[in-house]
């Protein structure tokens, strides 16, 4: 895999919002909870762990629209004019955002080491039989191998 060039970008689908990263990203999962689900309309949703700081709109501020569950749960960001999903922040400390992979522009180096969710799967999409480690809930990074 090749280092990412750095800084990282990314957008929406319509072009209105613009980000880059101004660092690598920390690690990637695959969610299988019925959340991500329904706000992606697929079985797995992607993310990547930002580093704190890193992240920076650059286009398009007034478009980010937000969704908090209020149950604990992470906020949601899109695009408001064309729903493209962006990010996620923890409610209590905004500094944890992971960035939706597939809003990235390019091959951001690091490939998913973990599904979480797992007991949430969508039977028409099995969780893949690749090796990853796999959390019935959200992840336990205690139990994540150094390399993640």
């Amino acid at each position: 895999m090749a280092e990412p060039t750095l800084p990282m970008t990314g957008g929406c689908m319509c072009g209105g919002v613009r980000f880059e990263l101004s660092e690598p990203l920390l690690g990637s999962l695959f969610c299988h909870c019925k959340r991500c689900q329904r706000r992606t309309g697929t079985g797995v949703s992607t993310s990547a762990l930002t580093a704190p700081g890193s992240y920076r709109t650059v286009a398009g501020e007034e478009l980010v629209g937000t969704w908090d569950p209020g149950d604990g749960g992470y906020v949601k960001a899109f695009c408001s004019r064309c729903g493209s999903q962006l990010f996620t922040t923890n409610p209590e400390n905004p500094e944890i955002l992971a960035i939706r992979m597939g809003a990235l522009d390019d091959d951001p180096g690091i490939r998913p080491g973990a599904h979480q969710f797992v007991d949430y799967a969508a039977p028409w999409f099995p969780v893949a039989d690749d090796g990853l480690p796999r959390f019935p809930e959200r992840i336990d990074a205690a139990a994540l191998p150094p390399d993640f």
